[in-house]
């Protein structure tokens, strides 16, 4: 019994540093120390027989062998999950911990989060407000109990729970003469005054894979890393750009005309979980709560 707890360990260690990317993140996450962490991956690599991790200049990296290994014990953890989901639930006397980028947490949550606790007198809510990577990362390490965000996040670890579908808008403002369009094209923006989003979000890769199978150039005149940042440069006639309509547009605001774009993007907006985690009672009933409350829109539409 003994030897099968050591290999559960053993096995725990290794997806935490894959999910993680670290070795002080996987032990925060499994509760122990970075140094039985090392441990208990160097007495795996000594039983398989073979290197898991390469390490190098502070890093930690996984190789195929133990991708492989991890993706074998996906089951496992699985079931271990379903049975002891029950040891996961947060007492009812402890806060849903929540994370959220600023857009989302100001023009909608903050909202909700006041309508349900009013609505569950007793119940307690700690809510973050960060950008989204430093969300990922804490969900990871299991300071949060839940996220929500629109962004386009692909990361292991983490579980994206959809619940709201949109689709791109083109914005512009009130006297562009493309808003003397009902629907706007691709074709439209070619050479076209256009505020850009920054490469490192997964906007700027549609966009930019979209205008190029076009054969299409705007005229790209500025760029931001956040919705809020790119509609008032629009309001301030700067020129146009291509948006997740949700939660911003989703009853207009001042200065800005809004055009359906013709083209198939859609951005999906996720309460974000651990992986292998069931989310608590509490999280089940707010992430109902806010599916419940959230209006129809335009461009949005409930998953």
């Amino acid at each position: 019994m003994t030897e099968h707890r050591h290999r559960l360990r053993e096995f725990e260690s290794l997806r935490a540093i894959v999910t993680t990317g670290t070795t002080i993140g996987a032990a925060r996450r499994l509760g122990i120390s970075q140094s039985a962490v090392s441990r208990s991956i160097s007495q795996l690599e000594a039983r398989v027989g073979r290197s898991l991790f390469i390490r190098r200049s502070g890093r930690i990296e996984p190789t195929s062998d133990a991708l492989r290994l991890n993706d074998k014990l996906d089951p496992i953890f699985e079931t271990l999950a379903d049975i002891e989901g029950a040891q996961w639930a947060t007492p009812d006397d402890e806060p849903l911990r929540l994370i959220m980028p600023p857009t989302l947490a100001h023009h909608f949550v903050i909202s909700r989060v006041a309508r349900f606790l009013k609505a569950n007198p007793g119940k307690r809510l700690q809510l973050d407000i960060q950008a989204t990577d430093v969300l990922i990362s804490g969900i990871l390490e299991l300071r949060y109990d839940l996220g929500m965000t629109s962004g386009m996040i692909q990361r292991s670890g983490v579980d994206l729970v959809p619940w709201l579908r949109s689709q791109v808008v083109c914005a512009m403002p009130q006297d562009h003469p493309l808003s003397q369009k009902s629907i706007v094209t691709p074709q439209d923006l070619d050479g076209v005054a256009f505020i850009e989003f920054l490469r490192r979000l997964g906007t700027r890769a549609i966009t930019e894979q979209l205008f190029a199978r076009n054969g299409i150039r705007p005229l790209q005149v500025a760029e931001t890393a956040t919705n809020m940042a790119a509609l008032e440069l629009v309001r301030e006639g700067l020129g146009v750009t291509l948006i997740n309509p949700f939660p911003l547009l989703s009853s207009g605001l001042e200065g800005i005309v809004v055009r359906p774009f013709e083209a198939a993007i859609y951005y999906n907006t996720s309460f974000v979980l651990p992986s292998g985690r069931p989310p608590s009672e509490l999280a089940r009933q707010f992430m109902r709560f806010v599916k419940l409350t959230t209006p129809p829109g335009k461009y949005s539409t409930p998953v």
